[in-house]
């Protein structure tokens, strides 16, 4: 490893989309791919599984709700790569319908992860960030049906060209709040079977969108491209053995966004399906799968 050395990282990806991500990666980057876990057994399990198939990931300890283990990550990468190349942010956690667990605790810890989590990861790393680097922030459809679920109020917010990070950040803990306190659904949040998920994939959608604008206002010469995606029903422990798609078709749009040529202008601030960008705000085309 050296600093001349180009260098992309998956986090959560021990295991379903994530380890599918690295083993392309590492077919078809010109680099070093790094396999993030928040389990070092399973992280390195993972790393020896593909490394009996030919290939050849590193391993780095990452549990992007700790920040001790964020910030060990960071310095990895500054002292081993002085930067970063490809970022995805895979990791996420997910409560199945019907989950015994009472919604105040699912709330709190699917916002916990999918959205403070990434937001952490993203506050140290895309500073490292090179120039024509890739970010992608694996979300879900599921956002596009928790914004329609939304009163028309809070759709305005969560629609706007100009909401801060700082906005987002308390609309979020307002949920988290008010999901606590019995009033999520008086107060305009969406009814919905997985009403947590969903609103934390919203949160993490428009996040997106809220870095590219920044990347485009502060480093805009770099030409980083930064974008959500959905992978799709996936059959994974989170997708469920119901799922449509195989682990390598949940890959392919995540992998798409990774590897956009380096002399591509966009897209940048979208949020991407199937390789195709889905206007944020506007009704798509939903999939028969989607639990409306």
């Amino acid at each position: 490893m050296c600093s001349d050395t180009r260098v992309a990282l998956v986090t959560g990806a021990n295991k379903g989309i994530g380890l599918a991500i690295v083993r392309d990666l590492c077919r078809r980057f010109s680099g070093d791919v790094v396999l993030t876990a928040q389990d070092e057994a399973r992280g390195r399990a993972a790393v020896q599984q593909l490394q009996d198939e030919g290939l050849s990931p590193c391993f780095h300890l990452l549990d992007i709700d700790d920040l001790q283990t964020i910030h060990a990550l960071r310095d990895f990468l500054r002292k081993e790569y002085r930067g970063l190349d490809v970022l995805v942010n895979n990791a996420a956690v997910f409560f199945d319908i019907g989950n015994p667990t009472p919604l105040h605790i699912q709330a709190e810890v699917t916002m916990k992860t999918n959205f403070f989590g990434t937001q952490d990861v993203c506050t140290e790393l895309l500073p490292l960030m090179r120039p024509q680097g890739r970010v992608v922030n694996v979300s879900s459809i599921m956002s596009f049906v928790a914004l329609e679920y939304c009163s028309p109020r809070l759709q305005q917010k969560f629609r706007s060209e100009t909401i801060t990070e700082e906005e987002l950040v308390g609309l979020m803990n307002k949920f988290v709040e008010d999901v606590k306190n019995g009033v999520h659904q008086n107060e305009g949040w969406p009814d919905m079977k997985v009403v947590t998920y969903g609103v934390s994939e919203m949160g993490l959608t428009v996040l997106s969108r809220i870095y590219a604008r920044k990347l485009s206002e502060q480093r805009r010469g770099d030409k980083i491209l930064l974008n959500a995606c959905c992978p799709g029903w996936v059959r994974t422990d989170m997708g469920g053995p119901k799922g449509i798609k195989t682990v390598e078709e949940g890959a392919e749009t995540p992998v798409y966004l990774a590897l956009l040529p380096l002399d591509a202008k966009g897209p940048h601030g979208e949020f991407v399906m199937e390789k195709k960008v889905e206007q944020w705000g506007l009704r798509p085309q939903f999939p028969p799968w989607v639990p409306l």
